[in-house]
């Protein structure tokens, strides 16, 4: 899928949508083993759209659709153009070949499962029902096909409402949010099936404001804040080096600090009173630190001598909360040598409770997992 999207729309007199991106046509193709996690990207684009409420994720996808206008710009998708303002060209949304999954699903509560799906399909009755029932076996709906919505669990819905979609043979899918409605263990479910789904397709474009879910299911993502988008890549990579403190904090990054530079691969963070050592030389620019809360090593008496250069991008806590977690721990500290209150910013670590661990008197921060940020 190529897509290209330049546009503007002000929903507000304090907030203007402007978003400028665009897909590329070559597949992403990732097999990336990393410790015991193993991801695995097939054939197929899925790109994610990822910020907070309010952001602009949502209004994007309804001007791709076609539900919303833009005051301005062009779309296309592979070469097709969908909206242009200069040319006057706005196609309405059944002409867009888009499908579109809403949060709520957007069923027909008088109609059944069967009539949900096949509603509208300019085909005889018979071909209607048999294009149906094919979905309707690959969506593991069999069964329910004289069933309403209401009689449906939220994953049955989903299914119903993706099946509805598909069967139009979209160009595009976009995908609102799609597992916001459902408990934590159906949404975990209803992932893994995604997964399966989106490996053989290429025009997959999910909005989500859960850096979890754009993490299993995107290999690219677009990070937006505040109507505008921050930055674009490939979904490990942006993980990996965030480059702006705001994608860090919507990556998940608990833990970020104003710095001064203090040598070519040495800084200070400020808002925890430590000196820290870099894998690499300082880039132009750079504002802040910032470290994920499960990338500290914790150390212990006997691992200092001969395993880390004396105590080198290490921080004695000072225990100030702690909380159990169903399979983790949080435990939020702050520098217990600080010599200055401008160095006692609290500073989140979390680890499996199956590591067994007490809380160690150090916490290591590895060069290599300081995250540079401007």
């Amino acid at each position: 899928m190529s897509l290209k999207v330049s546009m503007r729309k002000r929903l507000s007199r304090e907030f203007y949508l402007e978003t400028e991106f665009e897909t590329p046509r070559v597949p992403v193709q990732s097999g990336i083993v990393s410790g015991a996690s193993r991801v695995l990207q097939d054939s197929g684009l899925c790109l994610g759209i990822l910020g907070a409420s309010g952001s602009g994720k949502s209004m994007t996808l309804k001007c791709i659709a076609g539900i919303e206008t833009p005051d301005e710009g062009y779309i296309s998708v592979n070469g097709r153009v969908l909206f242009d303002s200069a040319k006057k060209i706005n196609l309405k949304p059944q002409e867009r070949q888009a499908g579109y999954l809403f949060q709520n699903y957007a069923l027909f509560p008088r109609m059944t499962v069967m009539e949900n799906i096949a509603a509208g399909l300019p085909l005889s009755r018979k071909a209607r029902h048999d294009k149906a029932a094919v979905l309707i076996d690959r969506f593991g709906l069999t069964g329910l096909e004289r069933r309403y919505p209401s009689q449906l669990s939220g994953g049955q819905q989903q299914r119903t409402a993706l099946a509805r979609m598909l069967i139009r043979d979209p160009e595009v899918i976009l995908l609102d949010e799609p597992f916001s409605a459902l408990d934590t263990n159906l949404r975990e479910q209803m992932q893994m099936w995604f997964t399966e789904l989106l490996k053989s397709r290429e025009d997959v474009i999910m909005v989500t404001h859960s850096r979890d879910e754009a993490y299993k299911l995107c290999a690219e993502i677009l990070v937006m804040d505040g109507g505008r988008v921050l930055g674009k890549g490939g979904t490990r990579e942006l993980f990996a080096n965030p480059g702006l403190v705001n994608i860090a904090l919507l990556t998940g990054c608990k833990n970020i600090s104003p710095v001064k530079q203090t040598g070519e691969k040495e800084i200070y963070a400020l808002d925890w009173g430590l000196p820290l050592s870099l894998a690499r030389s300082v880039p132009p620019g750079v504002t802040h630190v910032g470290i994920r809360a499960h990338d500290f090593a914790p150390v212990w008496a006997d691992d200092i001598p001969g395993l880390l250069p004396g105590r080198q991008n290490q921080i004695r806590i000072r225990l100030t909360r702690r909380s159990e977690e169903p399979f983790e721990e949080a435990v939020l500290f702050t520098n217990a040598e600080a010599q200055t209150q401008e160095g006692r910013g609290e500073i989140w670590w979390k680890f499996s409770k199956y590591m067994g661990y007490a809380i160690p008197e150090r916490l290591y921060m590895p060069p290599e997992s300081l995250l540079l940020l401007r």
